[in-house]
């Protein structure tokens, strides 16, 4: 490739296509802000470029070279595609056709995701949603793109992810109705640790901390089971004494559904910050834009949402 050619940039295909318009040098240059003599200098550097006198004096005006009648329209069309890489990207929903896979807790999928789904019939019919169960750690699934959005709870967000706070929570202590931990105010450390717990390791680290305060004092709980998802967790303690931990709101969510009571937590004060999350990557993109703030609002309208603030930028 001529080595002058490749040196051009886009201010001398714009200076180019204007002097190729008007045929009038300082005509151009008026229109362009520039100087005559600027404009003379960007002139002879093209014609060296394209091998081409491209202007050709006619009496006290120009005409254009053969050459340079055959460049107007493709200097059209380049100018015209650099502007639309310039322009910000316009996003309709109507006339999105793209899958998303949103990650979060099996309770997320049942209460939240009907509402969530029945927005897309309405708005986006074309989209369509992968649910996958959000586990601890899986931040590099972010970073691959096998996951475009999760919801999960975390005090701060990791490097290079973006995320909004949807709200904050402290844990309790869910329990069969009738269990014999159901008639005090709250709960000690000595009745938490006397009775077996089941673990929910799905959507996110809901009780670490619990298990981090015990260990610091030489103790620790028994955890007797552990399953991914709240409804197995929920069958479990409905027929059974022992205790799962989790945020108070979903606890009174599925007092109400279920012969289930909670108490709080008199041993350990922990805040609970629930977050929707993305990778960096993702954070300009305007139809993931649309996804995560309908995926917000969508838990704020919701009777089991709670309402937050910001983290980073949305």
């Amino acid at each position: 490739m001529n080595p002058i050619f490749a040196s051009l940039s886009i201010a001398h295909l714009r200076a180019l296509h204007t002097l190729l318009q008007l045929q009038n040098l300082s005509h151009a240059a008026e229109r362009l802000g520039s100087s005559q003599s600027v404009l003379s200098r960007q002139l002879a550097h093209m014609r060296e470029a394209f091998d081409d006198p491209l202007l050709v004096r006619q009496g006290r005006g120009y005409v254009l070279s053969e050459r340079a009648a055959s460049l107007l329209a493709p200097l059209e069309q380049v100018l015209a595609e650099l502007e639309a890489l310039r322009q910000p990207e316009v996003f309709d929903p109507a006339r999105c056709e793209r899958r998303f896979c949103l990650a979060a807790s099996d309770y997320i999928a049942e209460h939240m995701l009907p509402l969530l789904v029945s927005t897309l019939e309405r708005e986006a019919p074309g989209v369509s949603i992968e649910y996958r169960t959000w586990q601890p750690g899986q931040y590099e699934l972010l970073a691959s793109g096998a996951i475009d959005l999760a919801t999960t709870l975390f005090d701060e967000a990791p490097a290079n992810l973006h995320g909004r706070m949807l709200g904050e929570d402290r844990a309790v202590c869910l329990m069969q109705h009738q269990h014999p931990l159901a008639s005090q105010a709250e709960l000690t450390q000595a009745h938490y640790c006397a009775w077996k717990h089941v673990r929910i390791s799905g959507g996110g680290d809901k009780d670490s901390f619990i298990d981090r305060h015990l260990r610091e004092q030489g103790l620790s709980r028994r955890i007797s089971l552990q399953v991914p998802f709240y409804s197995a967790a929920v069958q479990v303690i409905c027929s059974s004494q022992a205790l799962v931990t989790v945020p108070e709101h979903i606890a009174r969510q599925l007092s109400r559904l279920h012969p289930l009571t909670w108490r709080p937590l008199a041993f350990v004060q922990h805040t609970q910050r629930y977050w929707v999350v993305w990778h960096q990557r993702l954070q300009n993109s305007a139809d993931h834009r649309w996804l995560r703030n309908l995926v917000f609002e969508q838990w704020q309208q919701s009777q089991f949402g709670v309402h937050g603030g910001h983290a980073h930028s949305p």
